[in-house]
């Protein structure tokens, strides 16, 4: 059922609990800033440091491969430390590598920099959305757990600016400036996110239930709302409904230890499909090849037709708007339209824009002169991509993997998500120019038109609807997604009620 808690007083949006997904959402600018900015300063980086091809590949994709070892180090330590101080650790992090990114006087140095980065961008990816899902109600929670996509966007367009006028500075002044201003946020938000409150899921985890209760009344509308949240998060840690005690102490399983046995080695159906789910959903948000235009921007349009430096990056500014306006959108109909509708949309129109894309870089390439139409057809197509992919696709990845994962097993969950996402998104970083020189440019497009085809299927009949459920509740929607599919009754009852505990004690004797 939806959480009420008092009706329309629980579906307002509860300005305390915006203001904390708002603040640890900052660590997620600070990410958008380094990818935005990396697309223009990767110009002056080649031309100072005399790299190249290959070298600009791996410095563009080095940091996800590293983001992905920080995303799986990040579900463990955000089980242990907690989510707030996770946020801190990643910001500490993320200060170190843009020093040493905007020291950079040696291509190994500027590498070192941004590996050290890498491992703070997966730690915020992975806990930014997981914190904001678990301070908010079911209502709201759609909003406040893609703020962090919209801060990356925001990040993004940050970044493109900043090209855009550093660019005018001295070759080895500019590009150190750009990429080393990141460090005065990062700092300022490690002792920021000190101000905010913990996860009230997370010190239900680790029995401190005062605490959470205390929590909970603030990210609430209500005494009423906090309360239901509280039963529910009591219930779903194992904890007595009725249980007033301040502290209490629970099994290790309750407080997030051996899950990953629980993931990988022995999960329940639910909790399979669960995965699923999370990782197809990261999987495809980069294989649709958004990347190659957030970094590759300048290239693209290179070979659309335009030539002039700053033309090129005035070009990508407009990318980094259309990103953020229509983040700015989806934001709106999260929690109105429903993650499916507008995923589905999104991927669609997101499909059609990069056939088109192909075709009219396709024509620029292999026509003599590059006509006008096709330089204004690829602007248009790559506009119109980035709009679609941000209407649904992009926000709704983050909200879904942080959402779908009961309480014990979410930050780790929605790691391994992370994981996949950033090994994606590497991927593309490091063979977007190989790709394209050996089957052209037009045809790298056409290719990623054919995954998000791919894409479209996938979440069209495994992806269930999770607009207006508690976090709670996650479980009993894959168990029905599973039971429509036409499993017997015996496996029906191992993922229901009492039936599943019996069907679990009985294998146990057998075994």
């Amino acid at each position: 059922m939806e959480e009420d808690g008092g009706g329309a007083e629980s579906r307002r949006l509860n300005m305390y609990a915006c203001a904390c997904a708002g603040v640890a959402s900052i660590i997620s600018v600070i990410f958008g800033y380094d990818t935005g900015v990396m697309s223009g300063a990767m110009i002056f980086i080649k031309d100072d440091l005399k790299i190249n091809d290959t070298q600009v590949q791996v410095l563009a994709g080095i940091l996800n491969l590293c983001a992905l070892v920080g995303s799986l180090c990040a579900g463990r330590t955000s089980d242990y430390f907690g989510r707030r101080y996770t946020i801190v650790l990643a910001s500490i992090i993320f200060f170190l590598g843009s020093v040493l990114m905007g020291y950079g006087p040696t291509y190994s140095i500027l590498m070192t920099g941004r590996c050290t980065a890498g491992i703070g961008v997966g730690f915020a990816l992975m806990i930014a959305p997981v914190y904001s899902a678990e301070i908010s109600s079911a209502s709201s929670r759609g909003f406040l757990s893609s703020l962090p996509e919209l801060c990356i966007s925001i990040g993004i367009l940050l970044g493109y600016i900043s090209n855009f006028f550093f660019a005018k500075l001295t070759l080895k002044l500019g590009w150190r400036i750009m990429l080393g201003i990141a460090a005065v946020p990062s700092l300022a938000l490690a002792f920021g996110i000190l101000k905010m409150p913990e996860s009230p899921r997370w010190l239900v985890m680790q029995g401190r239930l005062r605490d959470a209760n205390n929590i909970l009344l603030q990210v609430s509308n209500s005494k009423q709302e906090a309360e239901a949240r509280f039963r529910e998060i009591k219930a779903s840690a194992g904890i007595d409904e009725n249980c007033t005690d301040d502290i209490i102490k629970l099994p290790a399983p309750a407080r997030g230890q051996g899950v990953w046995k629980e993931l990988l080695l022995r999960p329940s159906p639910p909790v399979r499909w669960m995965l699923i789910a999370a990782i197809g959903i990261h999987f495809f948000e980069h294989a649709t090849g958004i990347e190659a235009v957030v970094l590759y921007g300048p290239r693209i349009f290179r070979k659309a037709g335009i030539t002039d430096k700053n033309k090129l990056l005035l070009a990508t500014v407009g990318v980094g708007i259309t990103k953020t306006s229509c983040i700015c959108v989806a934001l709106l109909f999260l929690d109105k339209v429903g993650r499916r509708k507008l995923l589905l949309t999104s991927v669609g129109g997101a499909t059609v824009a990069l056939a088109g894309l192909g075709l009219g870089l396709t024509v620029a390439e292999h026509t003599h002169g590059k006509p006008i139409w096709a330089l204004v057809f690829s602007i248009v197509a790559t506009y119109l991509y980035v709009a679609f992919f941000n209407l649904g696709l992009a926000p709704v990845t983050w909200v879904y993997s942080s959402e779908i994962f009961p309480s014990r097993l979410r930050a780790q969950g929605h790691s391994i998500g992370v994981a996949v996402n950033r090994m994606m998104n590497a991927v593309v970083s490091m063979s977007f120019i190989s790709i394209y020189k050996a089957i052209t440019i037009g045809g790298a497009f056409f290719m990623f038109a054919g995954v998000s085809v791919l894409a479209w299927l996938f979440f069209f009949f495994l992806l269930p609807e999770t607009k207006g459920r508690t976090l709670e509740e996650m479980e009993e929607i894959f168990s029905r997604r599973r039971r429509r599919s036409g499993k017997d009754a015996k496996e029906i009852q191992t993922m229901t009620g009492r039936g599943a505990l019996q069907m679990q004690d009985i294998s146990v004797q057998r075994q």
